[in-house]
């Protein structure tokens, strides 16, 4: 038997699947594509995350937009950060040309151009459906976390959430708690610390300016109503696909923070709204995140744990999770652990630094017979990958040089017109393009600042008045007392009472004391 055929056979025995599987492409080997060598990956294990990783100019993004599609396909829904804005082409149908007919016909399975239902979201000022959520929803850990507080700063944070819930003050945007922190260390200092204890004004500082950075890099227009429902991203349309929603990242590339901010309260959500399936025979749901290292970027060692227990957690709720990125190394060695399937395109060896680096790479890859794998991953073509997937036992797959499928979609973005009506047809644009200001923290304090203020007032001019009266009172008094005719009747009144107590005592008056009187 020849190398090919033991070569096919070894694709064929470990790249069949008992359950529904996806067509990722064909094998090659020695540079030359092999029929009947389909490389699959079972639905049944998507649920246990997987990388994207490639150089630039590699085709990792169309690999992105091909996987979407062929989940779409199976009924299962998709969400796709789209941080360079080249993935909306799937709501328009591809064209075909003779390099992608010659290139299906080398894996085996026809090319059908084909559009698939597209939402498109925004977290700024983007064309979509704008996505929200409350600060109180986050909770006051997980808010410490995205805002990289220490124990202290943190206990003052816990503290304002427990006051507002005590006082029933609903804690929605930035807006209700900086509010909140002004009124803690102002006019409701007295009755907090005797409810709550003492409050740093230093962690109060710290905490505010903490705020700041974070309202800076545009979330402020993240934190505030209507708090949008994980659910909604679960959709099928009236054929069956699943919808393909699209959050349209282009103007946060150099705002970190908040996308970090953003995919860990969706991950929290998921994790907290969705149910327990274990182990489904598809997932309930597959997120890719393109250039994922920006969610790393400048994040906390706190909110990276966070970020990596959700990862871990979030499997047995039906969610698959994919890290697009140039380089694996991108992904904390702790995160790509978890990984169950990876794609890797083409890495750029240009100095000795980078050989070692690939080097290294390599070796997080199963052993193959067929192929020396550092100098696979520096010779792989546009559109080739070198793919390992977990086995619908949870067993890694041998490493295999793959020939993708093309995308069935548009390869290009749409237009605006084409975005318009999309936005316009969206059956969610009603429920959360409606901006929603409510009597929250900041308006209830400030009513409350205000009434007590007027009170103040209206004490101060009650009191004036009072004070006035009795001056004027005591000024009638005396002028009545001091005036002649008062005298005069005041001296008679003494003569009679004299004169009435010495007849009592038999002491009579003479007439000279009578007249004297």
């Amino acid at each position: 038997m020849s190398t090919n055929d033991t070569f096919v056979q070894h694709i064929q025995s470990t790249y069949t699947f008992k359950g529904d599987a996806l067509l990722l492409g064909g094998a090659i080997l020695d540079g030359k594509p092999l029929t009947g060598t389909s490389v699959q990956v079972p639905l049944k294990t998507l649920n246990r995350h997987g990388m994207i990783a490639g150089a630039t100019g590699t085709g990792k993004t169309k690999t992105l937009q091909t996987f979407a599609e062929s989940l779409s396909l199976k009924g299962i829904p998709v969400l796709l950060m789209d941080i360079k804005g080249d993935l909306s082409g799937l709501a328009q149908a591809g064209v075909s040309n003779p390099k992608i007919e010659e290139r299906h016909q080398h894996i085996g399975t026809p090319y059908h151009p084909q559009a698939f239902p597209v939402e498109l979201f925004s977290l700024s000022k983007e064309k979509g459906v704008r996505l929200r959520a409350t600060v109180s929803e986050f909770g006051p850990v997980l808010f410490s976390k995205i805002l990289g507080l220490n124990d202290t700063q943190s206990g003052v944070v816990s503290l304002i959430f427990k006051y507002c819930d005590d006082e029933r003050l609903p804690l929605i945007d930035l807006k209700d708690f900086k509010r909140l922190l002004q009124f803690i260390t102002d006019e409701g200092k007295v009755a907090i610390e005797k409810e709550y204890g003492k409050i740093s004004s230093t962690s109060v500082s710290t905490i505010l300016r903490k705020i700041i950075e974070l309202e800076q890099q545009g979330a402020d227009m993240f934190f505030g109503e209507y708090s949008f429902e994980v659910a909604d991203l679960c959709r099928l349309d009236s054929t069956g696909k699943g919808y393909v929603s699209i959050i349209k990242l282009t103007d946060i590339q150099d705002r970190p923070k908040l996308f970090s901010t953003f995919m860990l309260s969706l991950l929290a959500e998921m994790y907290s709204t969705f149910p327990e399936i274990g182990d489904p025979e598809k997932p309930k749901l597959v997120i890719f995140i393109d250039e994922a290292h920006l969610i790393f970027n400048e994040a906390s060692k706190a909110l990276l744990d966070q970020i990596e227990t959700i990862i871990k957690l979030i499997r047995s709720k039906g969610v698959g999770v994919f890290f697009c990125t140039q380089n694996p190394i991108d992904i904390p060695a702790s995160i790509l652990g978890q990984l169950g399937l990876k794609i890797q395109h083409a890495l750029r060896a240009t100095t000795a630094a980078d050989r070692k680096q690939i080097k290294l790479i390599s070796e997080n890859y199963p052993l193959t017979d067929y192929y020396k794998t550092d100098t696979l991953l520096t010779s792989l073509g546009i559109g080739e990958a070198a793919i390992t997937v977990l086995s619908e036992k949870g067993v890694p797959t041998p490493l295999v040089h793959t020939l993708l499928c093309a995308p069935r979609s548009r390869m290009d973005i749409l237009t605006d017109s084409e975005i318009d009506q999309i936005i316009q047809q969206s059956a969610l644009k009603q429920k959360y393009n409606t901006t929603i200001d409510r009597e929250t923290a900041y308006e209830i304090l400030n009513d409350k600042l205000a009434a007590k203020e007027k009170d103040l007032d209206t004490s101060d001019t009650e009191g004036k008045k009072k004070s006035t009266s009795t001056r004027r009172e005591k000024s009638t008094l005396e002028e009545a007392i001091n005036s002649p005719i008062a005298k005069q009747i005041g001296r008679t009144l003494v003569q009679e009472l004299t004169r009435g107590l010495l007849g009592v005592l038999g002491v009579k008056t003479t007439n000279r004391t009578r007249r004297r009187s």
